[in-house]
């Protein structure tokens, strides 16, 4: 009887542990199934708690689920390793872009080619800077020289040209007058070592002739607060004889008209050729080239009319000094001879060859520059 009773008793333990055993793994798996946010590390406990008291199939139920979820670390880092894959790859783009660019080197551009001239028709060009030492001919100034065609004494010379401009500059109304006797002389259109003898070396388009190089002594003038007018009339087109009698009618306008003008500047451009032989004065002047400058200054034979010629002789040593002493190199000296070229009308006109047919329209219009510079450095000098 007693046996009976305690193998009963012992079943209802048995029962009663399996019942808890079973309890124990359905409540963990729903739990894990519910809240899936429980960390990996508590629900395996939860499992191996369990599966003490398991047989050996749920055991291995639940271990199978516990599998499951170890596989998701493993995606997990592969995840995050192609993630950082990314990130590595992001930074070396950000390393190379912090990185200093090379810039492209810009080539200059290449020079155009020098248009085709057929070897009958080419002749010699020669680039040449003139240089001058003291002589019985050429008269030394503080800077430069004046070559001396007259019969005038060298004492007597030396003497003229220590005087200064007899005229003084003022803020009242146009003081300087640049006009072109010659205005449709231009200049050869490349540079090399021969030229095209074919050429005329004239053009009526004023922005390749000599108003484009009168254009850049005027754009100084204005900034060194001269007043300058400019006059571009063609006075050698359509006929070049008679030039000098139409140019002096328009400087004598402008001298009715603006009373206040005390220099006039008759801009030309040099013909200095040999033979089939042209030669280009040429100057390096902060290191590009310009045309040389030569300043002609007329003087009285005794038939000319032209009795106030040494006052235009100080006009000139004065921009003579001031060129050459700003521009070391940039003129030739100064021809003093007897001519005429309407310099009467001031005591403040002269003649100005820059360069010569030679020389490039470029190398011309930067001796402008360079000329209107000096100049209005000379007449802020004079002013009153």
């Amino acid at each position: 009887m007693r046996t009976r009773l305690r193998r009963r008793l012992l079943l209802k333990k048995i029962i009663a542990g399996l019942f808890l055993a079973a309890a124990i793994p359905l409540a963990a798996g729903g739990l894990l199934w519910a809240m899936p946010q429980i960390s990996g590390i508590v629900a395996r406990a939860g499992v191996i708690s369990a599966g003490l008291a398991l047989p050996e199939g749920g055991l291995a139920l639940l271990q199978g689920f516990g599998q499951q979820e170890e596989e998701l670390p493993s995606q997990v880092s592969t995840e995050t390793h192609s993630a950082s894959s990314e990130i590595s790859e992001l930074q070396e783009e950000s390393q190379l872009s912090s990185e200093p660019i090379q810039e492209e080197s810009v080539s200059e551009p290449e020079p155009e080619p020098e248009p085709y001239v057929a070897e009958e028709n080419r002749a010699t060009l020669i680039h040449k800077t003139y240089t001058t030492a003291p002589s019985d001919i050429y008269i030394p100034l503080e800077n430069g020289y004046i070559k001396n065609c007259t019969s005038l004494s060298r004492e007597e010379l030396v003497k003229q040209v220590q005087n200064p401009p007899d005229f003084s500059i003022s803020d009242d109304g146009p003081q300087v007058l640049i006009m072109h006797t010659h205005t449709t002389e231009s200049y050869i259109p490349f540079t090399g070592d021969y030229y095209d003898k074919t050429m005329s070396f004239r053009s009526t388009d004023n922005t390749q002739n000599m108003s484009a190089v009168g254009d850049k002594i005027v754009e100084q003038l204005e900034a060194a607060g001269i007043q300058v007018l400019h006059d571009v009339t063609q006075h050698d087109y359509p006929s070049y004889n008679g030039s000098y009698e139409r140019s002096r009618v328009t400087v004598q306008k402008y001298l009715e008209q603006y009373p206040s003008i005390k220099v006039v500047l008759d801009i030309h451009r040099d013909a200095i050729v040999s033979g089939d032989t042209v030669t280009a004065p040429v100057a390096e002047i902060d290191g590009r080239t310009a045309a040389q400058v030569m300043i002609i200054s007329g003087c009285d034979d005794g038939t000319m009319g032209f009795p106030n010629y040494m006052q235009n002789l100080h006009f000139s040593a004065a921009l003579q000094n001031q060129l050459e002493g700003d521009y070391p190199g940039l003129t030739r000296p100064v021809l003093f001879d007897y001519r005429l070229y309407n310099q009467d009308l001031t005591s403040g006109s002269i003649l100005i060859e820059v360069g010569g047919h030679g020389n490039t329209l470029e190398q011309a219009c930067y001796s402008g520059e360079l000329i209107g510079k000096a100049l209005g450095e000379l007449l802020n000098c004079l002013k009153q």
